[in-house]
């Protein structure tokens, strides 16, 4: 029995697309845990989905909808769609939300046609499983959580991904200890649904807005202004909903997309500085080294290190 969680959020990613799957192993009962496939894949607007080599048990229209043995747990990166079990109806899915594929349930899920969103997912397999899904880790009727980059369940996939790529299709454990902290991230999300205030709707709708245009030009003050909030109120209430002031959480933002940048491809600091906003390549390796205590050029060094050579 396993678990699937994906993500959706809107925010521009340059790590190519690719999904793999792994054999299940008499390994995963002395782990207690096994991850059977990832995924992080762009689906552009207009394009068929879902994507045709997926093998036969995964495959599925949105007609027939889907039932899996195992659980999956995605995050939508960028765009939307829609989302719908045998536990509820279907429920427009924006980005920077996850949900959960709870094994042996009914489920279905797209992204728009005029849209088309970025996903990026996990499955997983194991005993651990069964305890998670006894105890309300995962439910049916939490199915939806956002918060996902406040959670880290961003980073969480990505260090998985940046692995997942290269490894060979048996058991891994070092995979399977990855997929705990995907796990931790999802029980951090809140997954209760309430009615916003008017502040909290603001503080939303400026999250979804920063996230959007990151690495782009950010005017903190017209922000606000346009949200009908006071910059000063703005700022403390900001503050308290995500943990970061609004400018830090665009830095936390760029920050999380240059990891991915120099794990995923060979562009030189000064390309990544300038996808990402930042007005130089020292600019640039400056908050990197301040957030993360090493230049991005030996970060990246030290994570190839780690690759098996071929």
């Amino acid at each position: 029995m396993g678990v699937m969680i994906i993500l959706i959020r809107n925010m521009p990613n340059t790590t190519s697309d690719y999904f793999r799957y792994f054999l299940p192993a008499p390994e995963q009962q002395m782990w207690g845990l096994c991850m059977t496939a990832a995924g992080y894949i762009r689906v552009p607007p207009g394009a068929s989905y879902p994507h045709s080599q997926h093998p036969a048990d995964h495959h599925f229209t949105w007609e027939r909808g889907r039932v899996l043995e195992a659980l999956q747990i995605v995050l939508i990166e960028s765009g939307c769609g829609m989302f719908e079990t045998d536990k509820g109806g279907p429920r427009k899915i924006e980005a920077g939300t996850a949900f959960v594929l709870l094994p042996g349930r009914w489920h279905r899920y797209r992204p728009d046609p005029a849209v088309g969103w970025v996903e990026s997912w996990i499955e997983l397999q194991g005993p651990l499983m069964r305890g998670w899904l006894r105890h309300g880790v995962f439910a049916a009727g939490s199915a939806v959580r956002s918060g996902a980059v406040l959670a880290g369940l961003d980073h969480a996939l990505e260090e998985i991904h940046a692995l997942a790529r290269t490894r060979a299709p048996g058991f891994d454990p070092e995979l399977s200890a990855r997929a705990y902290a995907v796990v931790a991230a999802w029980a951090r999300m809140d997954g209760r649904i309430s009615i916003p205030s008017r502040l909290q709707a603001a503080m939303l709708k400026a999250e979804r807005y920063l996230v959007e245009h990151q690495s782009e030009p950010v005017n903190i003050e017209k922000l606000a202004q346009t949200l009908g909030v006071a910059y000063s109120h703005f700022r403390r209430a900001f503050r308290h909903h995500t943990g970061y002031a609004p400018w830090q959480y665009v830095l936390h933002l760029r920050l999380a997309r240059a990891r991915r940048q120099l794990a995923a491809s060979d562009a030189t600091l000064e390309e990544i500085a300038a996808r990402l906003g930042f007005s130089s390549g020292f600019h640039f390796s400056t908050a990197f080294k301040q957030a993360f205590g090493v230049p991005p050029d030996r970060w990246r060094r030290q994570l190839q290190t780690r690759k098996p050579t071929r």
